[in-house]
This record gives structure tokens, C-alpha cells and sequence, in this order.
């Protein structure tokens, strides 16, 4: 229960409350299985209940939640083969971002996307999914290739944000993303991206310029994490989940505003309840879009791009 989120403990007890009458039938030979079948019940509309009527904040809870798949956890689902590519050719090989040459369904494919970390260590080493400019630099640098190639490119998105540290501006980051949202907007080979966690700020959109763009259910995707936005507006990160509520970062409103193209299905509770069924479940939806992508001449594609991201957004003008 450790793990459980405030908002899960009540479905967390119950679950305890019958694992412990279960083992009590077992050990004192008694049938309390009427009971147990009751309590069952009560679970099953506990969980529906609480995992239907989320709010915002709780779905970005969610969504940062330990033992989600990563973006290796889906490489290794989705690709039959895969050969991982390492660095920059400008400074340093950035491990926060990952990528390289697969084969899926026998089409040959480049991925690409941010790795975070199953604990402190590994996050530590991952940089807890915050690329630095370098990473962007890999980045571009297969889709170029992919681009030669002809290799449709696949993305994962699943970062709290690009590194705000001095060091990472001292390198360019703005400019490492800039270049990247450049390239992708003209980039001629089929692009998908999968919001599969986090989708924070322009560590997010340095990576999701593409021909389509799918959302796992309990993601979120917005210019900004809701705990900055609160300290930005309201001088106060604690007020995240305020803020969190009028943002409109989940897929269900992303989707509605038409910024996104389609939802994926998750398990009752977030892909981290059961993450080979996620996996599997994103490997159909990509060998779909990719099937549908590919089938659209290029110049008919790139034109298709351009409108999608021209028609995103409102404005006023003003004598």
C-alpha cells in the first residue's frame, strides 16, 4: 500500500480487507465465502467509481506513477528487432533520451523518445527524464536519418519537462528544441507520436510535432506542469491541483480541442496495474497508424501537417 496514491488506499484496505479473509477461511477451515463474494463486489464499484470520476490533479498523479512503462519497456514490446543509436555528434550521448533502428511488423521504423527511471539511481542516471540539448541533438540527428532512409519515425513522450538547469541553457536548449520543432514540421517521411506519462512543456513538443498523436488515458500533456503554472499565477506550487483543473491537460479535453487524435485505453487504474497488456495494447494502435500514414503520398501528408498545427488555437486582434 506504500505505493497506493491518497486518492487509491480506500480501494487499497479492501483489497487488504479480503486478501486477510481469505487467508483466515484457509487457515481455520471456514466458509465465509458469501462474505467474501460481497466484499468482492463492493471492490469492483469501489474501483470503477473511484477510476471513472477522476479529477485532473489525479490523473496527472496517475500518470507519474512508478512502474508505468517506459519508453525501453515499449521498444522492446513493439519492435522485433531493435538496435539502440547513441549520441550527438556535438557534445555528449544524453541517456535521458533514447533511440534508435527497429523493425515492427516487418516495416522498418525509427524510435525515439525520453527514458525515465524505475528508482533513484536510475533516475538519477536518467536525469528523471529531462533531456538536455544534446538529447535533442540525438534526436533530430535520427530523424534525419530516418528521413534519408525513408524510415517513418515513432516517438514516446513521457517527460516532466526538457532540463532547466544553467548548464543546459549554457548549450543551447531553446535552440536544440527551436531546431527540432523546424525539422519536424518538414520532415518527409510519417511521423506518430504517443503520450505515454508526462507530456510537460517544450521538453514535450520537441518531440511531438507530428502526423498524429495519440494520448494513453491517464497522461496529460500541457505547456507547462501544473505545480509551476500555480507558482507562476498564484505564487504558490501547493495550488497545482487548482490549477490542474482549468489547465484542460488531459486527453479527454486535448481531444476535444482537437490537439490530439485519439485516446488509448489503459487498465482500470493506469498502465502501471498492468503494463504487458499496455504494451501490447500500443503496439496495435501503432502498426494502425503507421498502416494509415503510410498509405498517404508524402507531399499529401506534409500538406495534412501543416494544416493540423495551422488550425490549432485562437486569436484576437486588436486595434
Amino acid at each position: 500500500m506504500a505505493n497506493e496514491l491518497d486518492f487509491e488506499r480506500p480501494i487499497a484496505e479492501l483489497k487488504a480487507k479480503i486478501a486477510e479473509l481469505k487467508s483466515f477461511m484457509e487457515k481455520n477451515e471456514i466458509d465465509l465465502q458469501g462474505e467474501v463474494d460481497k466484499l468482492e463486489e463492493r471492490l469492483k464499484e469501489l474501483t470503477e467509481s473511484t477510476y471513472t470520476n477522476l479529477t485532473p490533479w489525479q490523473r496527472v498523479q496517475l500518470a507519474r506513477q512508478i512502474g508505468r512503462p517506459t519508453t525501453l519497456d515499449y521498444i522492446r514490446g513493439l519492435c522485433d528487432e531493435f538496435v539502440e543509436l547513441h549520441g550527438d555528434r556535438h557534445f555528449a550521448d544524453d541517456l535521458t533520451i533514447v533511440g534508435g533502428v527497429g523493425l515492427i511488423a516487418g516495416q522498418p521504423v525509427t524510435v525515439i523518445g525520453p527514458q525515465k527511471g524505475r528508482d533513484t539511481k536510475e533516475n538519477i542516471r536518467r536525469n528523471f527524464g529531462m533531456a538536455n540539448p544534446e538529447g535533442y541533438r540525438k534526436a533530430l540527428r535520427l530523424m534525419k536519418q530516418a528521413e534519408k532512409f525513408g524510415r517513418p519515425v515513432i516517438f514516446f513522450i513521457d517527460t516532466p519537462g526538457a532540463y532547466a538547469g544553467m548548464s543546459a541553457e549554457e548549450r543551447g536548449q531553446s535552440v536544440a528544441i527551436a531546431e527540432n520543432l523546424l525539422a519536424m514540421a518538414g520532415l518527409r517521411v510519417p511521423m506518430l507520436s504517443i503520450v505515454t506519462g508526462e507530456g510537460g512543456s517544450g521538453g514535450a513538443l520537441g518531440l511531438g510535432i507530428t502526423d498524429r498523436i495519440y494520448m494513453l488515458d491517464y497522461a496529460w500533456y500541457c505547456v507547462i506542469a501544473p505545480e509551476s503554472a500555480a507558482a507562476i499565477l498564484w505564487k504558490d506550487a501547493k495550488l497545482g491541483p487548482k490549477a490542474a483543473e482549468v489547465m484542460r491537460l488531459t486527453a479527454r479535453d486535448l481531444l476535444d480541442l482537437g490537439v490530439i487524435d485519439r485516446i488509448i485505453e489503459e487498465p482500470m487504474g493506469g498502465a502501471q496495474k498492468d503494463p504487458e497488456w499496455m504494451v501490447r495494447k500500443v503496439r496495435e494502435v501503432v502498426i494502425d497508424g503507421l498502416r494509415e500514414l503510410l498509405s498517404v503520398p508524402i507531399d499529401e501528408l506534409l500538406e495534412a501537417r501543416y494544416h493540423k498545427y495551422r488550425q490549432m488555437g485562437t486569436y484576437v486582434e486588436r486595434p
